[in-house]
């Protein structure tokens, strides 16, 4: 697959960075009677995975817009997305695999950040399920590859599961066998049978970009902050064009 670039702005005028210019991304899709006309879903299942700390309310927006286009939106089951990847991959298979079962079509897989990255795992684990996974700011490349105020809430989550507390990745799952299946998937070759799409920003203030530039994918630049990548307009508008 080739890559290709684009960056819209969506028509905003947004402030440079921060949580200013996050809330400004919520409000330009905060209003359902100017959603963009959202891509043709014709009963295509699509399962919604959210990012690091995050749950399924994170895309809740976006369910809604996509179902407004004809697709038939299905929830990760996700209550806080901080465990170990084998047991998160496990439970999203079982959903990707009724989903598809129910619609009798092979299913889209749409995650954000850290939701993007299971997703890839997920595609090369039952490709015969997935037709189409797109990735909104996710470090497929390096799981790691955040910048710098990231990595408190990382090593929290880390130190937790390391100490027993249920539902939190611990440090062995770097490098440990509890998840070695998972990291060789995501890192393996991505299957022919399925598209491929990875959006990414050169503003992301959580994930460094260049680690969501997998060669596998179709890549395009998005005008966006991390958070921005769930309900950003611009963002929508893009992804009406490319799925």
């Amino acid at each position: 697959m080739t890559a290709s670039s684009a960056a819209p702005t969506g028509g905003q005028s947004h402030p440079r960075g921060g949580r200013t210019r996050t809330a400004s991304e919520w409000l330009s899709t905060a209003d359902s009677a100017r959603w963009p006309r959202p891509p043709r879903g014709d009963g295509r299942p699509v399962l919604l995975i959210p990012g690091f700390l995050a749950n399924d309310g994170s895309l809740s927006r976006m369910a809604g817009w996509l179902r407004d286009g004809g697709f038939r939106t299905y929830r990760s089951g996700i209550v806080l997305n901080t465990d170990c990847m084998e047991p998160l991959i496990d439970r999203l298979e079982a959903r990707l695999v009724s989903a598809v079962e129910l619609t009798g079509r092979r299913a889209v897989v749409l995650g954000q950040s850290r939701g993007g990255t299971l997703g890839r795992v997920l595609a090369v684990r039952r490709p015969e399920l997935v037709e189409e996974l797109v990735t909104l700011g996710s470090p497929t490349r390096d799981q790691l590859a955040v910048h710098r105020g990231v990595w408190v809430s990382i090593g929290a989550v880390g130190l937790l599961g390391t100490i027993g507390v249920p539902g939190c990745f611990s440090i062995t799952c770097r490098t440990g066998d509890c998840c070695a299946r998972a990291r060789a998937e995501l890192l393996g070759p991505f299957p022919s049978s399925c598209r491929y799409i990875s959006l990414y920003s050169k503003r992301d203030e959580i994930v460094k970009w260049k680690a969501c530039l997998d060669p596998a994918a179709e890549r395009i630049e998005v005008d966006t902050t991390h958070m921005g990548m769930g309900f950003d307009v611009g963002v929508w508008r893009t992804l009406a064009l490319a799925m």
